[in-house]
Order: structure tokens, then C-alpha cells, then sequence
């Protein structure tokens, strides 16, 4: 397993090669790949190529003045995929929050090339118990203009319910002076833009038949349980869930992220075997010329 980052560790990109096999995941809605790197390191040790990129523009502080739209940060996914797609026969595609929305509108755009999808706590609007109710409000906001004159700052405890994780990760941003407000707040360009993402992909959801795995909490504090719901009765394809009683919204981090791998491990195993079976039986067989020799 060889690891290649960028020299920032909390606003960097996470890279593993590995085998033939691929996996690319997306991180949350102003969020880095280090809400994945458990999982991403889980994938490598068992052999996968991993590819976690950050998204500039989704990610916190890196569009001040607010100039980004989703199909930007889509054209990242999709470099990231097609990179990876170069060395690998086989990629599943997975993402935490709004990141499990790229990457069903991935797989929607590519359904001969995603294998399969890994949703982790997937968000079609943040409406967990955390979340103050007049957000809703919010969705009558459609002009950019106007939505630049918003920044909405998330409560604690910041999707962890594990109060030591919540610490460190509080504890390493602060490291590379970085403020709560800068770390737990969203422009509201952002999500506007990640609304209008939503609204197209909630369109074209009967048309994902991707194999799809979703992991929820049941007491997400930053998304109801009701988003996982809603992609388990409208998604197209076969569909795994999950739900989980003692983690928050970043379930790759908190108290049961060995489960959330264990179950993406599994998952994404049993696709590749089923996927190698086909193209085992679909290969053309060889058939042996009978040449009559004669003396």
C-alpha cells in the first residue's frame, strides 16, 4: 500500500494504489477527505486502489468569493474516476453526506462504469435534530445573489457523537489555525449549489440501478433518517441499508465506523466476485481445431 497525499494533511487529496480494483470516495458538503480516511486506509489494506480527492469548492475555504456551482465540483469527481478508471478494471464509487449524492450522480451518468455505489449517511436536505428548523426556510432561496448574504454555522456536536473524536478532530483543525467557524460553517452559495444538485438528482433516481449500499444513523444530527429512506424506495437497483444506533452523521468516523467498513468490505467484495463471474462467463471459449492427419 502506498500512500500519496499533498503536503497539507487536513486539506489534502488521499491516494492509495493498490490492485485492479478501484474505489473513489467524496467527502461531505464543506467538508475534506479526512472524514474518509479511516475507511479509504480500510480499503488499502485489503488491496483496492483508493482515491479520496478534495473538492475545491466544496470544501471549506477554498472558494472565498463563493464562484463555484456543483458541475464543478462533479468535474472533479470525474476526473478522479477516469483517473482511476485507467488502472482499474473495476471501481465502486462512495462519498459521506452530500458526497453519496455525486456519487449516485456518478453512477447515473456512467452506469457501465460504476460497479457499485457506497452511501454513508446520504443527504437530500440537512434536516437532523441538530439542524434549526427555520433552515428549512432556506429552500425559497434560488438567486445566488441573494444566498451570498448567508453563512449558516453548524451546532455541536459537529455529526460526531464520540466526544473524543469530536475533540481531536476539533483539536487538529485548530493545529493549522483553523477556527470552529471556519470548519463548521457553510457559505450559502454552497448550499444553494448543493441544493440544485439535489434537485436534479432526486430526477433521475428510478434511472441509478447501480448495486447501492446505504449506512445511516438512526439519530443523525445532521440528516434524518428519512434521506436514506427515500434512496432505498426510489433508487432503480438493488439496495443494502444499514442502520446504525450509536453514531452520528460522519459514520465513517465515529463509534461505528469498524462496522460501516465491514459492511462497505463486504459489500463491495461480493459486487467484485459477482462482477468477475460474469465476465468469466460471458469470456468467448476457445475451441480446439480436430485436423485429420493422414499418412
Amino acid at each position: 500500500m502506498k500512500r500519496k497525499t499533498n503536503k497539507l494533511p487536513l486539506l489534502s487529496s488521499l491516494s492509495y494504489d493498490g490492485g485492479r480494483v478501484g474505489v473513489l470516495l467524496i467527502h461531505s458538503l464543506g467538508g475534506t477527505p479526512l472524514e474518509l480516511k479511516y475507511v479509504a486506509q480500510g480499503f488499502a489494506r485489503e488491496g483496492y486502489s483508493v482515491e479520496c480527492p478534495l473538492l475545491p469548492g466544496m470544501t471549506n475555504g477554498t472558494d472565498v468569493l463563493s464562484l463555484s456551482r456543483w458541475q464543478d465540483w462533479y468535474k472533479e469527481v470525474e476526473r478522479a474516476f477516469d483517473a482511476l478508471r485507467e488502472k482499474c478494471d473495476t471501481v465502486v464509487v462512495g462519498g459521506l453526506s452530500a458526497g453519496s449524492i455525486l456519487a449516485l450522480k456518478l453512477a447515473k451518468d456512467r452506469p457501465s462504469e460504476v460497479a457499485g455505489v457506497l452511501a454513508f449517511a446520504p443527504t437530500l436536505w440537512p434536516n437532523g435534530w441538530a439542524v434549526p428548523w427555520t433552515f428549512n426556510f432556506y429552500r425559497l432561496v434560488h438567486a445566488r445573489w441573494f444566498a451570498r448574504l448567508f453563512r449558516f454555522s453548524q451546532r455541536a456536536p459537529y455529526g460526531i457523537k464520540d466526544e473524543r473524536i469530536r475533540n481531536f478532530m476539533v483539536e487538529a483543525f485548530k493545529s493549522e489555525n483553523r477556527t470552529l467557524e471556519q470548519v463548521y460553517s457553510r457559505p450559502g452559495v454552497m448550499v444553494l449549489e448543493f441544493g440544485r444538485l439535489v434537485r436534479r438528482v432526486r430526477k433521475e433516481l428510478p434511472g441509478i440501478t447501480a448495486p447501492t449500499l446505504i449506512a445511516h444513523p438512526r439519530h443523525d444530527d445532521q440528516s434524518h433518517l428519512r434521506n436514506a429512506l427515500t434512496l432505498q424506495a426510489k433508487l432503480g437497483g438493488p439496495v443494502e441499508a444499514i442502520v446504525l444506533d450509536d453514531s452520528y452523521h460522519i459514520v465513517t468516523l465515529d463509534r461505528q465506523r469498524d462496522l460501516v467498513l465491514e459492511r462497505a468490505l463486504d459489500f463491495t467484495g461480493r459486487l467484485v466476485e459477482r462482477i468477475a463471474q460474469e465476465r468469466k462467463t460471458a469470456a468467448p471459449k476457445r475451441t480446439a481445431e480436430v485436423v485429420e492427419i493422414t499418412g
